[in-house]
């Protein structure tokens, strides 16, 4: 995997019902929208704990959070689970270690590491869980519904089907982009968790296709270690 000076990448991969993983880089990165997937989980741990569905409001803005990645939806949410203090609540309770909520409404500049991606996309794909059957089949689905035209990252490590949530955005101080993706993908009939992150791209463009090659290099490098 080639990557450009001032560039930093981070990556992460394990096989569903395995618990060993492997990566590249301990870095810390800016979440951008991938976090959106971190604040539904929150929020449907909350509902579980409440005992209730998610109101027909909440699932309107769900759906457009994570299909669409809508920003004033992600906003309505984050206030919703209590910004960055439940965030990071819920994110003890996950077993995340080194992700933290962004300052006041900016969810996009949470924290967080590859690893601990690869820890979030544990709790909504795999079997021990906080979150229930009920919660992770609805995240799943909304995942596996990316719109046209946001659909690329870990998905380019894939074979046959996917679900995942893509982050990006231009850092104001330098003009240099933030591109993240976290998901399932399958390779050679198995199920992959893979998280790819990256900071420092001189566009959304070369981001992509850095996080694209980061997620294929990493399923094969897994693959060739089993």
């Amino acid at each position: 995997m080639s990557v450009a000076g001032g560039v930093t990448v981070g990556v992460a991969v394990r096989r569903l019902g395995s618990e060993a993983s492997v990566g590249y880089g301990d870095a810390v990165f800016h979440t951008a929208s991938i976090v959106k997937v971190d604040i539904l989980a929150a929020l449907l741990l909350g509902a579980q704990d409440a005992g209730r569905r998610l109101t027909a409001r909440e699932r309107t803005y769900a759906a457009a959070m994570i299909e669409s990645s809508d920003n004033d939806s992600a906003s309505a949410l984050w206030r919703d689970i209590g910004g960055a203090d439940g965030l990071n609540a819920v994110n003890e309770r996950f077993g995340l270690t080194r992700t933290t909520g962004g300052d006041g409404p900016r969810w996009g500049l949470t924290r967080t590491t590859a690893a601990d991606q690869l820890v979030l996309l544990g709790q909504v794909f795999g079997a021990r869980s906080e979150l229930n059957e009920t919660s992770r089949t609805y995240l799943q689905g909304l995942m596996g519904r990316i719109v046209p035209g946001q659909d690329w990252g870990v998905s380019a490590a894939d074979g046959s089907g996917w679900a995942l949530k893509n982050g990006w955005m231009p850092r104001d101080t330098t003009g240099l982009w933030v591109v993240n993706s976290i998901g399932r993908v399958t390779a050679g009939g198995d199920g992959y968790l893979v998280a790819a992150l990256s900071s420092g791209n001189p566009t959304k463009e070369q981001g992509i296709a850095l996080v694209e090659e980061a997620a294929r290099s990493a399923v094969s490098a897994y693959g060739r270690r089993a």
